[in-house]
């Protein structure tokens, strides 16, 4: 289910718990993306039980949300618990439908504490939660992309597709120091000039040997 190839093993200690989070965004239409975390709590093989070949997974909860883009609304919850050490955990899962109707973006983080926080809820859901606040966002970006390349814009006005990206880069202001609402960044944008292109894309269009303009975004 995960990749190994993320984490740096160091064979001088031996292993004894391992948390992974997985976070999957899906285009379900140019308005609409359903995002999907996983987290798993693993337990390697004999730690528990003596002679055991295999791993336990103490936790594995599963989030599913669709999100209404690019407003971040969120529409629709669910919450599987696959996994999980007590027969009682199950019991809140019909809790986080209060996620539908709230916004992914702007201040979720404090409203999913208030929420579920403390006794209120389960701190693993909430760790992977937080964990796909930002994937959500990210995702954001890949709409846009997705929908130039999909060659959707035609059917929008250039007003619509204005208020699009608008949206799209108020939900990313202030969220880290390169998008603070006072930095050169946040100015291209209101100015209405392109950001700069990310460093991967620009390393990767240079391993492909293609020019820095060949990108999809350019057709935005």
């Amino acid at each position: 289910m995960f990749s190994d190839k993320l984490f740096l093993v160091d064979a001088d200690y031996p292993l004894i718990h391992t948390r992974q989070y997985q976070v999957q965004a899906f285009r379900m239409s140019a308005e609409r993306f359903l995002l999907r975390g996983a987290v798993v709590d693993e337990k390697p093989a004999g730690l528990y039980i003596e002679n055991d070949p295999d791993p336990i997974w103490m936790h594995h909860m599963i989030i599913e949300l669709e999100i209404v883009y690019p407003s971040f609304l969120i529409e629709k919850a669910s919450v599987e618990f696959k996994n999980h050490p007590h027969l009682g955990c199950t019991e809140i899962t019909d809790d986080y439908k209060k996620l539908e109707g709230m916004s992914i973006a702007r201040g979720f983080n404090a409203k999913v504490r208030e929420l579920f926080g403390s006794s209120r809820g389960c701190t693993h859901i909430g760790a992977l939660l937080a964990a796909m606040a930002p994937a959500a966002i990210q995702t954001g970006w890949s709409m846009r992309v997705g929908t130039a390349a999909a060659g959707e814009d035609s059917a929008k006005s250039s007003q619509d597709l204005q208020e699009q990206r608008v949206k799209q880069f108020a939900s990313t202001i202030n969220t880290c120091h390169m998008w603070d609402e006072n930095g050169e960044l946040v100015a291209k944008v209101r100015a209405g000039e392109e950001v700069e292109m990310p460093m991967p894309i620009v390393r990767r269009l240079r391993d492909l040997g293609r020019d820095e303009t060949d990108w999809l975004v350019s057709r935005d």
